[in-house]
């Protein structure tokens, strides 16, 4: 499913990059949306559900001077991914970077955790991260950047976070293997792995005891922003050739 909000353009007439961000309505990957459109770029903004704030997103893309299309579909589902990046190649020519953000986050003491939620957050957080890598693979041009997303649970190793940090340890292990992959192609393939931040999926649900108790982890005291992630990730879509085969610890300071 594609909603046009910007006219379509020749990269090789304006020299813009393409990405795509999934899980861009909300949160981080709307960060990231917006500061790639102020780099400049056309961005296919991802959603999986929600519309209205996907175009709210659109919308931060194409006011930051970048432009912007909706594309919507199971990151899990490699038809829909694939589809994505049809829509992508028929409004802007070509895909240039893949920021995979789409994830989910069901806490639980391993003990009391139920199948239904593991085989979730499985599918979405393994699985997607998967098809997306290979469907990027495949199509991003020569000299892109694939950017997954990681957590830095996966190093904290909290208690509750057993199964989530499982999952983000595989995005671990195919991104730094796809990296070896793709030699000879220039496309750089890292992730990043976010610590406490201010988003809607990290406070849901949590007191705000254990609010305060993460945020004064980090030596900065004080959780992250969307977008302290959004500039590292800029950081590898454009001018970080030589950062590949990476996990960048985006979480100030925390060990």
């Amino acid at each position: 499913m594609t909603d046009t909000t910007a006219p379509r353009t020749d990269p090789a007439v304006t020299g813009a990059r393409v990405a795509l961000v999934t899980g861009a309505s909300g949160g981080i990957g709307r960060a990231i949306a917006a500061r790639l459109g102020a780099q400049g770029m056309a961005v296919g903004v991802h959603y999986a559900g929600n519309r209205d704030r996907a175009q709210d997103s659109a919308d931060a893309v194409i006011a930051a001077g970048g432009q912007a299309i909706l594309v919507s579909g199971d990151v899990a589902d490699e038809n829909a991914v694939g589809q994505m990046f049809d829509e992508l190649d028929a409004a802007f020519g070509g895909v240039d970077v893949v920021v995979h953000t789409a994830g989910v986050m069901l806490l639980s003491p391993l003990v009391d955790l139920s199948f239904d939620d593991f085989d979730r957050m499985h599918r979405t957080n393994v699985r997607g991260a998967f098809v997306v890598s290979q469907q990027a693979a495949r199509r991003v041009r020569d000299g892109g950047a694939i950017i997954n997303f990681s957590s830095s649970v996966v190093k904290l190793a909290l208690p509750g976070y057993g199964a989530y940090a499982a999952t983000k340890s595989a995005v671990d292990a195919l991104t730094l293997i796809l990296a070896k992959e793709l030699r000879g192609r220039n496309i750089t393939v890292n992730a990043v792995a976010p610590g406490p931040t201010a988003t809607p999926l990290f406070l849901d649900g949590k007191p705000q005891q254990a609010i305060d108790a993460l945020k004064n982890m980090t030596p900065l005291e004080r959780l992250g922003r969307p977008e302290d992630i959004a500039e590292t990730v800029a950081h590898l879509a454009g001018p970080a050739r030589w950062i590949n085969g990476q996990i960048l610890y985006a979480n100030g300071g925390i060990i």
